[in-house]
């Protein structure tokens, strides 16, 4: 089986297809993120379903890349015959979602196989396929896949097959369709069209951005591009990943679906998005948010689907092994029902952040945001589930706490700064030094001088490195100078953060899990406005090295086997890496506690 960071990732913003260096499509949930996967090989092996395309000898590839700035993967085999290259990409959907593969003979005669093994249902379910006029039908209950291809075709071990040649100059398309069965068969998508429409679409996304000098800009961009390919256009909605059960802990059980809309990262993902200089999706985020949220301020939650749905039941899937023996493979995900102080902190940021950027206000919004933060008035003195979903008692968790300080900030902030905005803003600028207050009587470790993850305990957490760059404290704050000191002591493995300690965080579930990459990103940011700028650089490029070849990066490292862990691409990996090279590339002084922005990018502070 491949190993997760084997893979690239190809999308039509709307869902994601994983693509091994084998030329292997190993998952791909249709229509949407969070549907069934008709490939789901991933979570188990080939007959739970894949779309191999490779050289007869297969193997993995030579060599492979984005083309440019853009979501069209290149992928390259040198073999004895010759040099062989496949073409990978979704392009901007139509009516229906496409997948194109386009063999493109470099030099030489290259053998080729074609394997084509549709299983709905995540792997449950085996078509029914026969031929309709020059394409090849696959359907079953609700889910029609046809494929078109001139190669030959042939049924072999319940898999459509087809072995070809292609010499230099050739090119070879397959399309695959998916469609609703009922629906009539969808419209033809020409494949070379259809590739340069995708090279367009993301080329023309990737020129409204802000330019990027710097030593840092091609993994900025492709981790911005990243970020958007795991936004979902028809809502505005933005997934944690694109994958479900990819273990934190290979053969453990730590195995979660983050094809659903946190809250906390869509915010962050948001922030990085501004700061790159794509507003658009900032308006369609504000615009999901508020639908999302809408109603009773009590019942706002962490989670939710991609339009917005709030149940969201967890079921496992027996039928699947699991990644590498990792079981159980889960679908949906309980953590929805949570309380996470922090996510009404993150939520009014990201609001301030659009309105700072130029995001104009609206009346529905305000109000939201006033429904939100009073609300957290009567509820930021409660224990909580914290950050990190932990499924066990509640309690106060300091990085909670200085979120709900982040909320009543921006509230006060935005009324002070803005006059068409209404509000009790001496009694939030009041909540706010009473919050501060709080977090610094009891967040904070005055024998051992550093903050510590919830009240009245001594575990580490590496989340308190957010507090400099939120603005609660200067970063050069002895508090904060003890407190990176104390994490570097006693919260790292081979340099890298872990989140927390485990004694001190048991989520009930037996083993260890790789390092949150996030984590050390956070390390970055601390150690820059601390003004170890020098730690800080080479913290951030030993994390760089640990992305794919491709630049991607998962959402856990394990330092000991050298591996990606985790859900793939992981959106809080990836906006933690803008925003720590950002930070980088602009610089600061030394003492400041105002977060850095890149030159253009408003402050929402």
């Amino acid at each position: 089986m491949s190993r997760i960071e084997d893979y690239a990732i190809v999308g039509d913003l709307q869902t994601a297809a994983l693509v091994s260096n084998e030329g292997s499509v190993d998952w791909l949930c249709l229509p949407r993120f969070d549907s069934s996967a008709c490939f789901a090989a991933l979570l188990d092996g080939p007959e739970a379903g894949c779309w191999v395309l490779a050289p007869v000898d297969g193997g993995g590839c030579t060599r492979r890349r984005y083309v440019d700035e853009t979501l069209v993967l290149e992928t390259e085999w040198e073999t004895e015959q010759g040099t062989v290259r496949v073409i990978d990409f979704m392009p901007p959907r139509g009516h229906a979602p496409d997948i194109v593969r386009i063999v493109e003979g470099v030099s030489g005669s290259v053998p080729m196989r074609g394997r084509l093994t549709l299983r709905f249902d995540y792997g449950n379910v085996r078509p029914w396929v026969h031929h309709d006029g020059d394409q090849m039908l696959a359907v079953a209950g609700p889910d029609a896949v046809r494929l078109r291809t001139p190669a030959p075709r042939r049924g072999q071990d319940w898999s459509t097959v087809s072995d070809f040649t292609v010499s230099a100059g050739e090119r070879v398309p397959f399309v695959l369709t998916w469609s609703r069965s009922h629906e009539p068969r969808p419209e033809v998508v020409d494949a070379e069209r259809a590739l340069q429409d995708t090279l367009t679409y993301w080329q023309d996304w990737c020129d409204r951005g802000h330019d990027l000098d710097g030593p840092y800009q091609d993994a900025i961009r492709r981790s911005l591009l990243t970020l958007k390919a795991l936004t979902y256009q028809p809502t505005g909605g933005i997934v944690a990943a694109a994958t479900t059960s990819l273990p934190e802990q290979i053969g453990g059980p730590r195995n979660w679906d983050y094809r659903y809309c946190w809250l906390r990262d869509a915010t962050y993902t948001l922030q990085a998005l501004i700061a790159g200089g794509y507003l658009d999706e900032a308006n369609a985020w504000r615009a999901w948010l508020l639908r999302a949220v809408a109603g009773d301020p009590a019942d706002l939650q962490i989670m939710y689907g991609l339009d917005g749905a709030r149940r969201l039941p967890e079921n496992e899937l027996p039928w699947l092994r699991g990644y590498e023996d990792s079981a159980p493979v889960r679908v949906g995900n309980a953590a929805a029902d949570q309380l996470q102080l922090d996510v009404w902190g993150e939520t009014l940021d990201g609001l301030a952040l659009a309105r700072e950027a130029g995001l104009a206000s609206t009346e529905d919004a305000w109000d939201v945001q006033v429904a939100l933060m009073e609300h957290l008035e009567s509820v930021w003195d409660q224990p909580d589930n914290g950050l990190w979903e932990v499924r066990g008692p509640r309690r106060h968790f300091t990085h909670s706490k200085v979120m709900a300080w982040v909320a009543a900030d921006r509230m006060a902030k935005a009324v002070r700064r803005h006059p068409s905005l209404d509000g009790p803003v001496e009694r939030w600028e009041s909540l706010r030094d009473t919050i501060h207050a709080d977090v610094l009587a009891h967040g904070f470790d005055k024998e051992r001088n550093t903050f510590v993850q919830s009240y009245g305990a001594t575990a580490l957490d590496a989340s308190v490195l957010i507090i400099p760059r939120v603005g609660f404290l200067p970063g050069d704050d002895p508090r904060m100078l003890g407190t990176i000191d104390a994490i570097n002591k006693e919260l790292t493995r081979d340099g890298l953060v872990l989140r927390y300690q485990n004694s001190e965080s048991d989520d009930g579930l037996p083993g260890d899990e790789g390092l949150f990459l996030a984590c050390s990103f956070w390390m970055v940011d601390a150690l820059h406005f601390a003004g170890r700028q020098t730690e800080a650089v080479a913290l951030f490029e030993r994390l760089l090295d640990l992305r794919n070849d491709v630049g991607l990066l998962s959402e856990e490292w394990d330092p000991q086997q050298r591996r990606q862990l985790g859900n793939t691409p992981q959106a809080f990996s990836h906006f933690a890496l803008v925003t720590s090279a950002l930070q980088l590339h602009a610089g600061r002084g030394h003492g400041s506690h105002e977060p850095i922005r890149h030159p253009g990018v408003p402050s929402a502070r």
